[in-house]
């Protein structure tokens, strides 16, 4: 594949490689030159150039995992994530948020400028603007530890679910660090997919319901599959796109511009 995005030789970390939109984005940063370093905690299928298995449930292993990657890091794509149930909430917002944000602070003291951090959110996000008092005294929180006992501590700061609210606080983060990491030259976006066909859709259905999540497609009407999100975050992280940064990229099929001028057929309840 031609490097028209830049990538041959960069050195990325992915996590989430060994299935569904992190695999995608493992698999299209491999054919596009870059050396991939993998994190799971399932093993990883692709071919890259290395793989560690690690959890974002635990400091620890983050801390050991980031540890052992030496060198530096050219771009950061944080993809893993959990469904919710059959997780409790505050595993599901440490997995999604606390950890994810662990893992970025561990590595981006390695990052040059130029570098870039690419985080998978969700549609679940919409409206995260409108709730940045609302999450402000979580997310001045520091530390892994200190963050997950505020959680345990302040179960109202999750008064829809640990899913949605790791995607409105991955936001609100996202547009916060773009802030302090622009200094040193790093870029950090976020991405929000619509419903995708991965294998946690199953769970998805289960927790929400099939027409919850069905009421969240967007005009196109249909599930988006995990590398028509895996191409966005590529793009987003990609050198080329080196003046783009702070941005929440919505791809989800048209579901947040058909809500915002008020014609999303059947909107039932919130995004998934």
């Amino acid at each position: 594949m031609d490097d028209v995005l830049g990538y041959d030789g960069k050195r990325v970390v992915v996590t989430g490689a060994a299935s569904g939109m992190g695999e995608q984005t493992a698999r299209l940063l491999v054919e596009l030159g870059a050396e991939v370093i993998a994190l799971d905690i399932k093993p990883v299928s692709m071919p890259v150039a290395r793989a560690i298995e690690m959890t974002l449930l635990e400091a620890a292993s983050i801390e050991q995992a980031a540890a052992s990657i030496d060198g530096i890091i050219d771009s950061v794509f944080s993809c893993a994530g959990l469904p919710g149930a059959p997780f409790t909430e505050i595993e599901t917002a440490t997995a999604n948020f606390i950890g994810a944000r662990h893992l970025v602070e561990q590595l981006v003291g390695r990052m040059p400028p130029g570098s870039s951090i690419g985080c998978i959110a969700s549609s679940a996000g919409v409206g995260w603007q409108q709730e940045l008092e609302a999450t402000a005294e979580f997310l001045a929180v520091e530390g892994f530890d200190a963050q997950v006992r505020y959680l345990e501590e302040h179960p109202e700061a999750m008064p829809i679910g640990g899913y949605r609210f790791s995607k409105v606080v991955m936001n609100q983060w996202v547009a916060n660090a773009a802030v302090d990491y622009g200094p040193h030259g790093i870029r950090v976006n976020c991405l929000n997919p619509g419903p995708t066909a991965s294998a946690m859709m199953p769970a998805f259905h289960a927790n929400a319901g099939k027409d919850i999540v069905d009421g969240s497609l967007g005009i196109i009407m249909r599930y988006s599959d995990p590398v028509e999100q895996a191409w966005p975050l590529v793009c987003l992280n990609s050198p080329r796109f080196s003046y783009v940064t702070g941005e929440s990229l919505w791809a989800d099929g048209g579901f947040l511009g058909a809500l915002t001028v008020g014609r999303h057929p059947g909107m039932q309840g919130l995004a998934l």
